[in-house]
């Protein structure tokens, strides 16, 4: 979970969060793009590995959360 922390805190990344399941458990995918390096990551993550990478310095600010 760090390593994925560090790499949305760093400088020119953005990410997206979007819930895909609600049910039988929330899975949310996270889009992970860095355009200077060429680089894009998908990621699928439950409700709770989300709330610990939230709690991460510097991911917070950098998460749009969308939940249809």
């Amino acid at each position: 979970m760090d390593s994925l922390g560090h790499e949305i805190a760093g400088e020119g990344t953005t990410v997206r969060a979007r819930r895909v399941f609600d049910t039988p458990r929330e899975v949310f995918r996270l889009e992970i793009e860095t355009p200077s390096l060429g680089y894009q990551r998908t990621t699928l993550l439950d409700r709770s590995a989300l709330e610990e990478l939230l709690a991460l310095e510097g991911v917070r600010e950098r998460l749009r959360l969308q939940i249809d």
